[in-house]
């Protein structure tokens, strides 16, 4: 009799238990990522306002990057430090971002923002990465400016390796191709400014094989008007067809295709025939008509991201020449002047990519130094 008690008193503790579990967890679902890290982790109010209000700082910030970008640095807890990136992206490419740390625990948010078209100063969020995705990994659908913000938790104390990079949603539609084969742009001249050019040209030997850039649905083929002998893709992941055309001939019996399978071969039929062999290649989006392709398949370089050492990297830094120039990007070639240092400045360090130290002054801007500008202050 005793013993039935125990385990029946046993039972009601364990319900009581799984039902405060489960009205925790019930609390939890409606908190966005950042407010789940507060609960989690009982952050008082006035700390976790003071942490969140830096991302006001990082939408202000004007640095802006060329990729791939690699940036490495070290973490500091309550050092509040934020990083945010500037950069002008095309439908069709896909960024992705990520924050590497020694520590596997550390939670680091990522942001991406787009700048309204109307009031370039004004960013709203767009998307951010999945509670257990290790990074940002985000197609382009709309053209503009855009910002990636990394910041990371509260208490992070660990070197960081920070790398941005982009790459084209779909494969380039001409074996071997090359970026440089490009001959002709969307939105180029055609008939002395009486129209404008629809797709890409990309020029090619008679014969190279044409691919499925994606994959898809055969939905046309044949030989009719000013483009020859085509072939229509449909991308049903993106509602957007692709159209192939000048084609010197065509697979036959083409139905569902994976991306790289051949559908035919680079030529100059339709009114191409006083022309060197090219594709033309367009992208129509439903309800919106012909839509410039280019970042679905300009190809992006590949640099050695990992030939960086991680070194030694100070949390702060002193001017030392007499002038010292801050700009908006790690280089001196196609970089705005921010403004000019001062000798004897003392500065905050976030990272550094390369020979440029990315730093923040006492008003709390960001911007880039050279190495060459500075010395360790402490």
């Amino acid at each position: 009799m005793v013993n039935r008690k125990i385990i029946g008193i046993f039972l009601m503790l364990c319900l009581i238990a799984c039902s405060k579990i489960e009205k925790t967890g019930d609390l939890l679902k409606g908190l966005s990522a950042r407010e789940k890290y507060q609960k989690e982790n009982d952050i008082s109010d006035e700390l976790f306002e003071l942490w969140n209000s830096q991302i006001d700082s990082a939408l202000n910030d004007k640095i802006k990057i060329s990729l791939p970008y690699r940036e490495i640095g070290g973490l500091m807890p309550r050092d509040f430090s934020v990083y945010s990136y500037e950069g002008y992206f095309l439908p069709g490419e896909i960024i992705k971002a990520k924050m590497q740390t020694d520590s596997s625990e550390t939670k680091i948010f990522i942001q991406l923002y787009k700048a309204d078209e109307n009031d370039p100063d004004n960013f709203q969020k767009i998307a951010q990465p999945d509670d257990d995705s290790p990074g940002l990994n985000h197609e382009i659908n709309e053209k503009g400016l855009y910002k990636i913000i990394f910041q990371p938790e509260i208490e992070a104390h660990t070197p960081f390796k920070l790398e941005i990079e982009k790459s084209p949603a779909y494969i380039f539609p001409v074996v071997n191709g090359r970026n440089e084969d490009i001959g002709s742009y969307f939105g180029d001249m055609r008939e002395g400014g009486k129209r404008d050019h629809k797709g890409l040209d990309i020029f090619a030997k008679k014969g190279t094989a044409v691919v499925a850039a994606v994959n898809g649905r055969i939905i046309r083929t044949g030989e009719e008007g000013l483009g020859g002998k085509q072939v229509w893709l449909r991308d049903p992941k993106r509602h957007q067809s692709l159209y192939y055309a000048h084609l010197d001939s065509i697979i036959p019996d083409l139905s569902r295709v994976k991306t790289g399978d051949t559908l035919g071969f680079v030529g100059n039929t339709g009114n191409a025939v006083n022309t060197p062999s090219h594709l033309h290649f367009r992208i129509y989006k439903r309800s919106r008509g012909a839509i410039d392709p280019i970042g679905f398949v300009y190809q992006t370089e590949h640099h050695n991201l990992g030939a960086q050492e991680q070194g030694i990297i100070p949390p702060r830094v002193i001017v030392t020449g007499k002038t010292a120039n801050f700009r908006n990007k790690p280089s001196n070639d196609n970089s705005r002047l921010l403004k000019t240092a001062k000798q004897g400045e003392k500065l905050k360090v976030l990272g550094k990519a390369e020979d440029w130290f990315h730093v923040r002054d006492s008003l709390n801007q960001s911007m880039f130094i050279h190495e060459s500008l500075v010395i360790p202050a402490d």
